[in-house]
């Protein structure tokens, strides 16, 4: 089958910013369409070019249902239709597989991935039920039961972490310890003003109001995140009695959006910032492991795309994980016999937050960027996500000039 590639530089992602934060106020699919328009004129990619694309969201939002075709409409390409895909914090990865596929039958040559999520104020649902007691239905919080309660186990995904520490023996300290680790790696994507950043993402960005007519507010970088320090997550106690995950050892919820683009050899060159340098989706994979274990799951997954690829770990040039928890990346280094120290430069979803849909298309644009900073090479993004589930994808770097 044909590869796929994606062109340098034609990727881009808003800064994520804490729940109730500087995005809270925004409509996410209307803030997604805001953002995209700006950032493709910016990379003097036209609409036109577009055959295929998929929009990736997990968190409703008004009018919804319209999906895809919405946005393309907000994006001045009304005749442009593709999926809408939600699989939780899998979304970008499942809409790159998607669209690679489409380019792989012929279902189109140049292909647009957006992802967009604002977990801020998200949707209380109510569902009738006529048949139960005086016609009372059920109700949920989207977000936070979601969190809170898997309809499979009856868990919280906190207790998932617990159950993976549990088995492997993992204590408060030595999560501690890789969670500053982290926060150093986010050092280094804000030295000489935010540089790292810049490479994938468009700053100062420009907040608008809910009604896109003028500007709210201005970010400098990702909003929200905290200073930590060993003294300070030295006083923080586990959210579990008898465990041993703190707030320090985990992500937080946020808001945010990102695109992608994915073509053709034939296109690559043409629609890239820098013609010498190749990025080539190589395969992905995908696992599920035992109930209420969630964050061992991006081991299998990784497997897979690396049998898919014919690689092992000691091939690849920069791993790059969605790390909800700390765990996540203690279980990985373990499984694998690597040093989890070396994993996430730059940093990583859990110092720089949690919208679902759109952080693996972050995350991936920072790959690429790392690996075209060491000189090329194969990368690895894997996350777990909702129902004990992940996925992973393998890209190459090539820098011919």
């Amino acid at each position: 089958m044909k590869p796929v590639y994606i062109p340098y530089g034609a990727y881009w992602s808003t800064p994520f910013s804490r729940w109730q934060g500087s995005f809270s106020h925004l409509h996410s699919l209307k803030f997604a369409a805001h953002v995209a328009k700006s950032a493709l004129e910016k990379r003097q990619l036209a609409i036109s070019q577009f055959d295929t694309a998929a929009l990736g969201m997990s968190i409703p939002q008004k009018s919804a249902f319209y999906g895809l075709p919405w946005l393309m409409s907000a994006l001045d390409a009304p005749l442009l239709a593709g999926p809408t895909i939600s699989q939780a914090c899998a979304t970008s990865v499942r809409l790159l597989q998607t669209l690679a596929n489409d380019i792989q039958t012929g279902g189109g040559s140049v292909a647009l991935a957006i992802a967009a999520d604002r977990v801020s104020n998200g949707p209380h649902i109510y569902y009738p039920a006529p048949h139960g007691p005086g016609g009372t239905g059920e109700h949920e919080d989207w977000v936070l039961d979601s969190f809170n309660f898997d309809p499979n186990t009856g868990v919280a995904m906190i207790q998932t972490a617990e159950n993976v520490a549990a088995e492997h023996g993992i204590t408060t300290a030595e999560q501690h310890e890789l969670v500053l680790r982290r926060y150093e790696q986010y050092q280094e994507a804000l030295a000489n003003d935010a540089a790292f950043l810049k490479r994938f993402m468009d700053l100062p960005f420009s907040v608008p109001d809910a009604r896109f007519r003028r500007e709210q507010a201005v970010l400098n970088a990702d909003e929200g995140i905290h200073p930590t320090t060993a003294e300070g997550l030295a006083k923080l106690k586990p959210l579990l009695e008898g465990g041993t995950v703190t707030f320090g050892g985990q992500t937080h919820p946020a808001d945010g959006n990102a695109g992608m683009v994915l073509t053709t050899a034939e296109h690559a060159a043409e629609l890239s910032r820098d013609p010498n340098i190749s990025i080539q989706l190589v395969s992905f994979g995908q696992a599920r492991v035992k109930p209420a274990f969630m964050p061992a799951a991006p081991v299998p997954a990784a497997k897979n795309a690396l049998e898919a690829a014919g690689l092992g770990i000691n091939d690849l040039a920069a791993i790059k994980t969605h790390n909800p928890f700390i765990i996540n990346d203690i279980v990985f280094a373990r499984e694998f016999a690597i040093d989890a120290n070396k994993m996430n430069r730059f940093g990583s979803s859990l110092v720089w937050g949690h919208p679902q849909a759109p952080m693996g298309l972050r995350a991936l644009a920072e790959l690429i960027e790392e690996l075209v900073i060491v000189g090329g090479g194969y990368g690895l993004f894997v996350g777990c996500a909702a129902g004990d589930s992940a996925m992973a994808t393998i890209i190459k770097v090539d820098d011919k000039g």
